[in-house]
Protein backbone atom coordinates (compact mmCIF):
# COMPACT_ATOMS: atom_id res chain seq x y z
CA UNK A 1 0.00 0.00 0.00
CA UNK A 2 1.23 3.52 -0.77
CA UNK A 3 2.53 5.70 2.04
CA UNK A 4 -0.06 7.98 3.64
CA UNK A 5 0.24 11.71 2.93
CA UNK A 6 -1.40 14.85 4.28
CA UNK A 7 -4.98 15.44 2.99
CA UNK A 8 -5.15 17.89 0.09
CA UNK A 9 -8.78 19.04 0.59
CA UNK A 10 -11.82 18.65 2.85
CA UNK A 11 -13.11 16.02 0.40
CA UNK A 12 -9.83 14.13 0.75
CA UNK A 13 -9.97 14.54 4.53
CA UNK A 14 -13.54 13.18 4.79
CA UNK A 15 -12.78 10.10 2.72
CA UNK A 16 -9.28 9.72 4.19
CA UNK A 17 -7.92 9.08 0.72
CA UNK A 18 -4.41 10.39 1.32
CA UNK A 19 -4.38 8.91 4.84
CA UNK A 20 -5.09 5.49 3.32
CA UNK A 21 -2.41 5.90 0.67
CA UNK A 22 -4.80 6.10 -2.26
CA UNK A 23 -5.57 8.57 -5.06
CA UNK A 24 -8.41 9.45 -7.42
CA UNK A 25 -7.12 7.24 -10.21
CA UNK A 26 -7.07 4.14 -8.03
CA UNK A 27 -10.48 4.89 -6.55
CA UNK A 28 -12.15 5.49 -9.91
CA UNK A 29 -10.54 2.41 -11.43
CA UNK A 30 -11.55 0.33 -8.41
CA UNK A 31 -15.13 1.60 -8.63
CA UNK A 32 -15.40 0.59 -12.29
CA UNK A 33 -13.95 -2.87 -11.65
CA UNK A 34 -16.30 -3.51 -8.74
CA UNK A 35 -19.28 -2.55 -10.93
CA UNK A 36 -18.28 -4.82 -13.80
CA UNK A 37 -17.58 -7.64 -11.36
CA UNK A 38 -21.03 -7.51 -9.74
CA UNK A 39 -23.23 -5.88 -12.41
CA UNK A 40 -24.59 -9.35 -13.14
CA UNK A 41 -27.06 -8.75 -10.30
CA UNK A 42 -28.94 -6.30 -12.55
CA UNK A 43 -29.49 -9.29 -14.83
CA UNK A 44 -29.90 -12.08 -12.30
CA UNK A 45 -32.14 -10.44 -9.72
CA UNK A 46 -34.93 -9.78 -12.25
CA UNK A 47 -34.66 -13.39 -13.43
CA UNK A 48 -35.27 -14.53 -9.84
CA UNK A 49 -37.64 -11.95 -8.37
CA UNK A 50 -39.33 -11.12 -11.67
CA UNK A 51 -40.17 -14.68 -12.74
CA UNK A 52 -41.59 -16.19 -9.54
CA UNK A 53 -45.29 -16.09 -8.73
CA UNK A 54 -47.07 -15.27 -5.50
CA UNK A 55 -49.93 -17.12 -3.84
CA UNK A 56 -52.38 -15.56 -6.31
CA UNK A 57 -50.37 -16.65 -9.33
CA UNK A 58 -49.19 -13.12 -10.11
CA UNK A 59 -45.73 -11.93 -10.95
CA UNK A 60 -44.38 -9.07 -8.85
CA UNK A 61 -46.30 -5.83 -9.31
CA UNK A 62 -49.57 -7.80 -9.47
CA UNK A 63 -49.06 -8.43 -13.16
CA UNK A 64 -49.46 -11.56 -15.28
CA UNK A 65 -46.90 -10.26 -17.79
CA UNK A 66 -43.48 -11.69 -16.96
CA UNK A 67 -41.70 -9.24 -19.28
CA UNK A 68 -43.26 -6.28 -17.48
CA UNK A 69 -42.29 -7.77 -14.12
CA UNK A 70 -38.69 -8.33 -15.20
CA UNK A 71 -38.43 -4.79 -16.61
CA UNK A 72 -39.70 -3.24 -13.36
CA UNK A 73 -37.40 -5.36 -11.19
CA UNK A 74 -34.42 -4.45 -13.38
CA UNK A 75 -35.00 -0.72 -12.94
CA UNK A 76 -35.62 -1.01 -9.20
CA UNK A 77 -32.62 -3.31 -8.68
CA UNK A 78 -30.27 -0.80 -10.31
CA UNK A 79 -31.86 2.16 -8.51
CA UNK A 80 -31.64 0.70 -5.01
CA UNK A 81 -28.13 -0.64 -5.60
CA UNK A 82 -26.99 2.72 -6.94
CA UNK A 83 -28.47 4.85 -4.16
CA UNK A 84 -27.37 2.57 -1.31
CA UNK A 85 -23.86 2.09 -2.71
CA UNK A 86 -23.48 5.85 -2.95
CA UNK A 87 -24.68 6.17 0.66
CA UNK A 88 -22.18 3.52 1.72
CA UNK A 89 -19.43 5.51 0.06
CA UNK A 90 -20.50 8.85 1.46
CA UNK A 91 -21.38 7.76 5.01
CA UNK A 92 -19.59 4.45 5.57
CA UNK A 93 -16.54 5.71 3.65
CA UNK A 94 -15.71 2.12 2.80
CA UNK A 95 -14.97 0.56 -0.63
CA UNK A 96 -17.87 -1.88 -0.63
CA UNK A 97 -20.84 -1.95 -3.01
CA UNK A 98 -24.39 -2.89 -2.09
CA UNK A 99 -27.04 -4.70 -4.15
CA UNK A 100 -29.79 -7.29 -3.87
CA UNK A 101 -28.38 -10.31 -2.06
CA UNK A 102 -28.26 -13.63 -3.88
CA UNK A 103 -29.73 -16.31 -1.68
CA UNK A 104 -31.87 -13.74 0.07
CA UNK A 105 -33.71 -13.02 -3.17
CA UNK A 106 -34.15 -16.75 -3.75
CA UNK A 107 -35.68 -17.09 -0.29
CA UNK A 108 -38.11 -14.25 -0.99
CA UNK A 109 -39.02 -15.54 -4.47
CA UNK A 110 -39.27 -19.29 -3.87
CA UNK A 111 -40.17 -19.58 -0.18
CA UNK A 112 -42.08 -16.45 0.85
CA UNK A 113 -43.93 -15.30 -2.29
CA UNK A 114 -45.72 -18.64 -2.92
CA UNK A 115 -47.28 -18.34 0.55
CA UNK A 116 -48.48 -14.73 0.32
CA UNK A 117 -48.71 -11.73 -1.98
CA UNK A 118 -45.57 -10.01 -3.22
CA UNK A 119 -46.45 -6.94 -1.17
CA UNK A 120 -46.64 -9.09 1.97
CA UNK A 121 -43.27 -10.71 1.19
CA UNK A 122 -41.59 -7.33 0.67
CA UNK A 123 -43.15 -6.14 3.92
CA UNK A 124 -41.21 -8.90 5.67
CA UNK A 125 -38.02 -7.66 4.03
CA UNK A 126 -38.69 -4.14 5.33
CA UNK A 127 -39.34 -5.47 8.83
CA UNK A 128 -36.14 -7.50 8.69
CA UNK A 129 -34.15 -4.42 7.75
CA UNK A 130 -35.74 -2.36 10.51
CA UNK A 131 -34.95 -5.09 13.02
CA UNK A 132 -31.31 -5.22 11.93
CA UNK A 133 -31.13 -1.42 12.19
CA UNK A 134 -32.50 -1.64 15.73
CA UNK A 135 -29.92 -4.29 16.60
CA UNK A 136 -27.16 -2.05 15.27
CA UNK A 137 -28.35 1.04 17.12
CA UNK A 138 -28.72 -0.84 20.43
CA UNK A 139 -25.47 -2.81 20.11
CA UNK A 140 -27.48 -6.04 20.27
CA UNK A 141 -26.33 -7.22 16.84
CA UNK A 142 -22.99 -8.41 18.11
CA UNK A 143 -24.76 -10.44 20.81
CA UNK A 144 -26.89 -12.29 18.26
CA UNK A 145 -23.84 -12.82 16.07
CA UNK A 146 -21.99 -14.34 19.03
CA UNK A 147 -24.92 -16.61 19.98
CA UNK A 148 -24.84 -18.73 16.83
CA UNK A 149 -21.92 -21.21 16.70
CA UNK A 150 -19.38 -20.01 14.18
CA UNK A 151 -19.36 -23.18 12.12
CA UNK A 152 -23.16 -23.10 11.81
CA UNK A 153 -22.84 -19.62 10.34
CA UNK A 154 -20.60 -21.04 7.64
CA UNK A 155 -23.01 -23.91 7.09
CA UNK A 156 -25.82 -21.44 6.40
CA UNK A 157 -23.73 -19.82 3.64
CA UNK A 158 -22.86 -23.21 2.15
CA UNK A 159 -26.50 -24.32 2.21
CA UNK A 160 -27.61 -21.15 0.47
CA UNK A 161 -24.92 -21.78 -2.14
CA UNK A 162 -26.34 -25.24 -2.89
CA UNK A 163 -29.85 -23.79 -2.89
CA UNK A 164 -28.83 -21.25 -5.54
CA UNK A 165 -27.09 -23.99 -7.52
CA UNK A 166 -30.12 -26.25 -7.69
CA UNK A 167 -32.28 -23.31 -8.75
CA UNK A 168 -29.85 -22.69 -11.59
CA UNK A 169 -29.80 -26.35 -12.63
CA UNK A 170 -33.59 -26.63 -12.57
CA UNK A 171 -34.20 -23.38 -14.45
CA UNK A 172 -31.65 -24.34 -17.11
CA UNK A 173 -33.28 -27.74 -17.65
CA UNK A 174 -30.23 -29.71 -16.55
CA UNK A 175 -32.27 -31.08 -13.64
CA UNK A 176 -35.95 -31.82 -14.25
CA UNK A 177 -38.72 -33.18 -12.08
CA UNK A 178 -40.56 -36.34 -13.06
CA UNK A 179 -39.96 -40.07 -12.77
CA UNK A 180 -37.59 -40.76 -11.16
CA UNK A 181 -38.04 -37.89 -8.70
CA UNK A 182 -35.38 -35.90 -10.53
CA UNK A 183 -33.67 -36.63 -13.81
CA UNK A 184 -30.59 -35.52 -15.69
CA UNK A 185 -31.67 -33.41 -18.63
CA UNK A 186 -34.55 -34.69 -20.73
CA UNK A 187 -35.27 -38.41 -20.17
CA UNK A 188 -31.81 -38.84 -18.64
CA UNK A 189 -29.94 -37.18 -21.48
CA UNK A 190 -28.77 -33.68 -22.31
CA UNK A 191 -30.67 -32.73 -25.42
CA UNK A 192 -31.36 -29.58 -27.40
CA UNK A 193 -29.64 -26.34 -28.33
CA UNK A 194 -30.57 -24.51 -25.10
CA UNK A 195 -28.89 -27.18 -22.94
CA UNK A 196 -25.78 -26.95 -25.14
CA UNK A 197 -25.88 -23.18 -24.62
CA UNK A 198 -25.97 -23.65 -20.85
CA UNK A 199 -22.99 -26.02 -20.97
CA UNK A 200 -21.03 -23.55 -23.11
CA UNK A 201 -21.91 -20.75 -20.70
CA UNK A 202 -20.89 -22.77 -17.67
CA UNK A 203 -17.55 -23.76 -19.18
CA UNK A 204 -16.91 -20.17 -20.28
CA UNK A 205 -17.66 -18.87 -16.79
CA UNK A 206 -15.33 -21.45 -15.26
CA UNK A 207 -12.51 -20.57 -17.66
CA UNK A 208 -12.86 -16.84 -17.03
CA UNK A 209 -13.10 -17.37 -13.28
CA UNK A 210 -10.01 -19.58 -12.97
CA UNK A 211 -8.08 -17.14 -15.16
CA UNK A 212 -9.18 -14.40 -12.73
CA UNK A 213 -10.74 -12.27 -15.45
CA UNK A 214 -12.45 -9.28 -13.85
CA UNK A 215 -16.15 -9.28 -14.57
CA UNK A 216 -16.06 -13.00 -15.44
CA UNK A 217 -19.70 -13.62 -14.56
CA UNK A 218 -21.03 -10.61 -16.44
CA UNK A 219 -18.86 -11.33 -19.48
CA UNK A 220 -20.08 -14.93 -19.53
CA UNK A 221 -23.75 -13.93 -19.34
CA UNK A 222 -23.35 -11.44 -22.19
CA UNK A 223 -21.27 -13.78 -24.37
CA UNK A 224 -23.61 -16.73 -23.84
CA UNK A 225 -26.61 -14.55 -24.65
CA UNK A 226 -24.99 -13.60 -27.96
CA UNK A 227 -24.47 -17.30 -28.69
CA UNK A 228 -28.12 -17.97 -27.80
CA UNK A 229 -29.32 -15.19 -30.13
CA UNK A 230 -27.30 -16.67 -33.00
CA UNK A 231 -28.60 -20.18 -32.31
CA UNK A 232 -32.19 -18.96 -32.14
CA UNK A 233 -31.76 -17.02 -35.38
CA UNK A 234 -30.47 -20.12 -37.18
CA UNK A 235 -32.42 -22.95 -35.51
CA UNK A 236 -35.65 -21.21 -34.46
CA UNK A 237 -35.81 -23.16 -31.20
CA UNK A 238 -38.70 -21.24 -29.62
CA UNK A 239 -39.92 -21.08 -26.03
CA UNK A 240 -39.90 -24.07 -23.67
CA UNK A 241 -43.38 -25.55 -23.19
CA UNK A 242 -45.19 -28.87 -22.82
CA UNK A 243 -45.21 -29.17 -26.60
CA UNK A 244 -41.62 -27.94 -26.90
CA UNK A 245 -39.73 -29.30 -23.86
CA UNK A 246 -36.35 -28.57 -25.45
CA UNK A 247 -37.05 -24.87 -25.99
CA UNK A 248 -35.58 -21.83 -24.27
CA UNK A 249 -36.44 -21.17 -20.64
CA UNK A 250 -37.98 -17.81 -19.65
CA UNK A 251 -37.03 -15.66 -22.70
CA UNK A 252 -36.55 -16.48 -26.35
CA UNK A 253 -33.23 -14.76 -27.16
CA UNK A 254 -33.96 -12.16 -29.82
CA UNK A 255 -32.54 -8.71 -30.43
CA UNK A 256 -34.98 -6.21 -28.85
CA UNK A 257 -36.52 -3.32 -30.74
CA UNK A 258 -34.59 -0.94 -28.46
CA UNK A 259 -31.75 -1.30 -25.99
CA UNK A 260 -32.63 1.69 -23.82
CA UNK A 261 -35.83 2.90 -22.23
CA UNK A 262 -37.04 5.11 -19.44
CA UNK A 263 -36.91 3.04 -16.23
CA UNK A 264 -40.24 1.80 -14.86
CA UNK A 265 -40.38 2.49 -11.12
CA UNK A 266 -43.82 0.96 -10.63
CA UNK A 267 -42.58 -1.36 -7.87
CA UNK A 268 -41.42 1.37 -5.50
CA UNK A 269 -43.43 1.41 -2.30
CA UNK A 270 -45.36 -1.76 -3.17
CA UNK A 271 -45.09 -3.44 0.23
CA UNK A 272 -47.51 -4.41 2.99
CA UNK A 273 -45.72 -4.20 6.32
CA UNK A 274 -47.78 -6.68 8.33
CA UNK A 275 -49.77 -8.52 5.65
CA UNK A 276 -47.64 -11.67 6.04
CA UNK A 277 -48.75 -12.09 9.66
CA UNK A 278 -52.28 -12.68 8.39
CA UNK A 279 -51.18 -14.79 5.42
CA UNK A 280 -48.95 -17.32 7.19
CA UNK A 281 -49.45 -16.62 10.88
CA UNK A 282 -47.40 -14.78 13.48
CA UNK A 283 -44.96 -17.61 14.26
CA UNK A 284 -44.16 -18.37 10.61
CA UNK A 285 -43.79 -14.65 9.81
CA UNK A 286 -41.40 -14.11 12.72
CA UNK A 287 -39.33 -17.11 11.64
CA UNK A 288 -39.22 -15.81 8.08
CA UNK A 289 -37.96 -12.44 9.33
CA UNK A 290 -35.35 -14.20 11.43
CA UNK A 291 -34.21 -16.31 8.48
CA UNK A 292 -33.74 -13.20 6.36
CA UNK A 293 -32.03 -11.36 9.19
CA UNK A 294 -29.66 -14.17 10.05
CA UNK A 295 -28.25 -14.58 6.58
CA UNK A 296 -28.24 -10.85 5.91
CA UNK A 297 -26.21 -9.50 8.77
CA UNK A 298 -23.86 -12.46 9.17
CA UNK A 299 -22.93 -12.06 5.51
CA UNK A 300 -22.34 -8.35 5.97
CA UNK A 301 -20.14 -8.64 9.03
CA UNK A 302 -18.03 -11.35 7.44
CA UNK A 303 -17.79 -9.42 4.18
CA UNK A 304 -16.77 -6.19 5.90
CA UNK A 305 -14.04 -7.85 7.95
CA UNK A 306 -12.75 -9.76 4.93
CA UNK A 307 -12.58 -6.66 2.75
CA UNK A 308 -11.00 -4.54 5.47
CA UNK A 309 -8.35 -7.19 6.00
CA UNK A 310 -7.56 -7.39 2.29
CA UNK A 311 -7.39 -3.59 2.03
CA UNK A 312 -5.22 -3.38 5.18
CA UNK A 313 -7.71 -0.97 6.76
CA UNK A 314 -7.98 -2.56 10.22
CA UNK A 315 -6.72 -0.32 13.01
CA UNK A 316 -4.31 -1.31 15.79
CA UNK A 317 -7.16 -2.97 17.70
CA UNK A 318 -8.29 -4.97 14.69
CA UNK A 319 -11.37 -2.78 14.21
CA UNK A 320 -12.82 -1.47 10.95
CA UNK A 321 -12.91 2.33 10.65
CA UNK A 322 -16.46 3.71 10.79
CA UNK A 323 -17.82 0.20 11.33
CA UNK A 324 -21.05 1.37 12.98
CA UNK A 325 -21.76 3.68 10.04
CA UNK A 326 -21.15 0.78 7.65
CA UNK A 327 -23.63 -1.40 9.55
CA UNK A 328 -26.24 1.38 9.68
CA UNK A 329 -26.10 1.91 5.92
CA UNK A 330 -26.22 -1.84 5.32
CA UNK A 331 -29.31 -2.10 7.54
CA UNK A 332 -30.99 0.74 5.66
CA UNK A 333 -30.13 -1.11 2.44
CA UNK A 334 -32.17 -4.08 3.63
CA UNK A 335 -35.12 -1.75 4.26
CA UNK A 336 -34.64 -0.07 0.88
CA UNK A 337 -34.65 -3.46 -0.84
CA UNK A 338 -38.11 -4.16 0.57
CA UNK A 339 -39.41 -0.69 -0.23
CA UNK A 340 -38.11 -1.09 -3.79
CA UNK A 341 -39.54 -4.65 -4.09
CA UNK A 342 -36.19 -6.12 -5.08
CA UNK A 343 -35.38 -8.12 -1.91
CA UNK A 344 -32.93 -7.24 0.83
CA UNK A 345 -29.81 -5.40 -0.31
CA UNK A 346 -26.48 -6.24 1.31
CA UNK A 347 -22.72 -5.78 0.99
CA UNK A 348 -21.06 -7.66 -1.87
CA UNK A 349 -17.85 -9.64 -1.46
CA UNK A 350 -17.19 -8.92 -5.15
CA UNK A 351 -16.06 -5.50 -3.94
CA UNK A 352 -12.75 -7.26 -3.29
CA UNK A 353 -12.07 -6.92 -7.01
CA UNK A 354 -12.12 -3.13 -6.69
CA UNK A 355 -9.86 -3.32 -3.66
CA UNK A 356 -7.53 -5.44 -5.73
CA UNK A 357 -7.41 -2.59 -8.24
CA UNK A 358 -6.42 -0.14 -5.51
CA UNK A 359 -9.70 1.12 -4.00
CA UNK A 360 -9.34 2.03 -0.33
CA UNK A 361 -12.10 4.58 0.33
CA UNK A 362 -15.77 5.32 -0.19
CA UNK A 363 -14.92 7.25 -3.36
CA UNK A 364 -14.82 3.93 -5.22
CA UNK A 365 -18.35 3.20 -3.97
CA UNK A 366 -19.53 6.57 -5.28
CA UNK A 367 -18.28 5.55 -8.73
CA UNK A 368 -19.87 2.10 -8.56
CA UNK A 369 -23.18 3.54 -7.38
CA UNK A 370 -23.26 6.05 -10.23
CA UNK A 371 -22.70 3.26 -12.76
CA UNK A 372 -25.66 1.34 -11.28
CA UNK A 373 -27.86 4.41 -11.76
CA UNK A 374 -26.78 4.64 -15.41
CA UNK A 375 -27.67 0.95 -15.83
CA UNK A 376 -31.32 1.75 -15.03
CA UNK A 377 -31.84 2.99 -18.56
CA UNK A 378 -30.96 -0.30 -20.26
CA UNK A 379 -33.63 -2.63 -18.84
CA UNK A 380 -34.90 -3.85 -22.28
CA UNK A 381 -31.65 -5.77 -22.69
CA UNK A 382 -32.60 -8.07 -19.79
CA UNK A 383 -35.62 -9.50 -21.64
CA UNK A 384 -33.25 -10.96 -24.25
CA UNK A 385 -31.49 -13.27 -21.79
CA UNK A 386 -32.80 -16.87 -21.51
CA UNK A 387 -32.34 -18.98 -18.41
CA UNK A 388 -29.68 -20.99 -20.21
CA UNK A 389 -27.44 -17.93 -20.49
CA UNK A 390 -27.97 -16.63 -16.94
CA UNK A 391 -28.11 -19.77 -14.83
CA UNK A 392 -24.43 -20.75 -15.25
CA UNK A 393 -23.77 -17.72 -13.03
CA UNK A 394 -26.05 -19.16 -10.34
CA UNK A 395 -24.11 -22.41 -10.38
CA UNK A 396 -20.77 -20.60 -10.08
CA UNK A 397 -22.02 -18.27 -7.34
CA UNK A 398 -23.20 -21.41 -5.55
CA UNK A 399 -19.68 -22.78 -5.79
CA UNK A 400 -18.18 -19.58 -4.43
CA UNK A 401 -20.52 -19.68 -1.45
CA UNK A 402 -19.82 -23.36 -0.87
CA UNK A 403 -16.09 -22.71 -0.43
CA UNK A 404 -16.95 -21.70 3.14
CA UNK A 405 -17.33 -25.41 3.93
CA UNK A 406 -13.58 -25.54 4.61
CA UNK A 407 -14.27 -23.83 7.94
CA UNK A 408 -16.49 -26.67 9.21
CA UNK A 409 -14.96 -29.56 11.19
CA UNK A 410 -17.04 -32.58 10.16
CA UNK A 411 -14.91 -34.88 12.30
CA UNK A 412 -16.62 -33.29 15.30
CA UNK A 413 -20.09 -34.82 15.05
CA UNK A 414 -21.55 -32.34 17.54
CA UNK A 415 -21.12 -29.59 14.96
CA UNK A 416 -20.73 -31.66 11.78
CA UNK A 417 -24.21 -33.20 11.93
CA UNK A 418 -26.08 -29.88 12.51
CA UNK A 419 -23.97 -28.31 9.76
CA UNK A 420 -24.77 -31.20 7.40
CA UNK A 421 -28.52 -30.92 8.07
CA UNK A 422 -28.38 -27.17 7.53
CA UNK A 423 -26.58 -27.60 4.22
CA UNK A 424 -28.59 -30.58 2.93
CA UNK A 425 -32.11 -29.46 3.78
CA UNK A 426 -31.89 -26.06 2.11
CA UNK A 427 -31.64 -27.39 -1.47
CA UNK A 428 -33.52 -30.65 -0.86
CA UNK A 429 -36.56 -28.95 0.70
CA UNK A 430 -36.22 -25.79 -1.40
CA UNK A 431 -36.24 -23.76 1.82
CA UNK A 432 -33.51 -21.79 3.54
CA UNK A 433 -35.48 -21.55 6.79
CA UNK A 434 -35.94 -25.33 6.96
CA UNK A 435 -32.17 -25.79 6.79
CA UNK A 436 -31.47 -23.18 9.45
CA UNK A 437 -34.12 -24.63 11.75
CA UNK A 438 -32.89 -28.21 11.37
CA UNK A 439 -29.34 -27.11 12.12
CA UNK A 440 -30.25 -25.11 15.20
CA UNK A 441 -32.61 -27.68 16.71
CA UNK A 442 -30.22 -30.60 16.12
CA UNK A 443 -27.36 -28.59 17.65
CA UNK A 444 -29.44 -28.00 20.80
CA UNK A 445 -30.43 -31.70 21.00
CA UNK A 446 -26.80 -32.83 20.67
CA UNK A 447 -25.63 -30.38 23.33
CA UNK A 448 -28.32 -31.70 25.71
CA UNK A 449 -27.40 -35.32 24.93
CA UNK A 450 -23.78 -34.56 25.77
CA UNK A 451 -24.73 -32.87 29.02
CA UNK A 452 -23.49 -29.49 27.80
CA UNK A 453 -26.64 -27.42 28.27
CA UNK A 454 -24.61 -24.65 29.90
CA UNK A 455 -22.89 -24.01 26.56
CA UNK A 456 -26.19 -23.01 24.94
CA UNK A 457 -26.75 -19.26 24.67
CA UNK A 458 -30.25 -18.19 25.71
CA UNK A 459 -30.84 -16.67 22.26
CA UNK A 460 -30.24 -20.07 20.69
CA UNK A 461 -32.84 -21.52 23.08
CA UNK A 462 -35.41 -18.92 22.02
CA UNK A 463 -34.76 -19.30 18.30
CA UNK A 464 -34.62 -23.11 18.38
CA UNK A 465 -37.87 -23.38 20.35
CA UNK A 466 -39.49 -21.11 17.77
CA UNK A 467 -38.32 -23.47 15.03
CA UNK A 468 -39.73 -26.46 16.94
CA UNK A 469 -43.12 -24.76 17.00
CA UNK A 470 -42.75 -23.93 13.32
CA UNK A 471 -41.96 -27.53 12.33
CA UNK A 472 -44.69 -28.97 14.57
CA UNK A 473 -47.37 -26.41 13.78
CA UNK A 474 -49.70 -28.91 12.10
CA UNK A 475 -49.89 -31.47 14.96
CA UNK A 476 -50.10 -28.58 17.44
CA UNK A 477 -53.08 -27.15 15.56
CA UNK A 478 -54.73 -30.58 15.50
CA UNK A 479 -54.04 -31.09 19.20
CA UNK A 480 -55.78 -27.87 20.13
CA UNK A 481 -58.42 -28.05 17.42
CA UNK A 482 -57.09 -24.97 15.63
CA UNK A 483 -57.51 -24.43 11.89
CA UNK A 484 -59.19 -26.71 9.41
Amino acid sequence: MSLATEPKSSFDRWFEMSARGSNYSREIRGGFVTFFTMAYIVVLNPLIIGTAKDINGNFIGETTDVVQAITMVTAATALVAGVMTILMGAIGRFPVAIAAGLGLNGFVAFTLAPQMTWADAMGLVVLEGLLILLLVLTGFRSAVFTAVPEQLKYAIGVGIGLFITIIGLVDSGIVRSGVPLISFGFFGELQGWPILTFVIGLLLTIILLVRKVKGAILISILATTVIAIIIEKIAGVGARSADNPLGWGLNVPKIPDSVAAAPDFGLLGQFNLFGSFESIGVVAAILAIFSLMLSDFFDTMGTAFGLATEAELLDDKGQIPHFESILVVDSLAAVAGGVGSVSSNTAYIESASGIGEGARTGIASLVTGLLFLIAMFFSPLVTVIPYEAATPALVIVGFLMMTQIRHIDFTDYSIGIPAFLTIALMPFTYSISNGIGAGFVSWIVIKLALGKAKEINWLMWVVSLAFVVYFAINPIEQLFGIGS
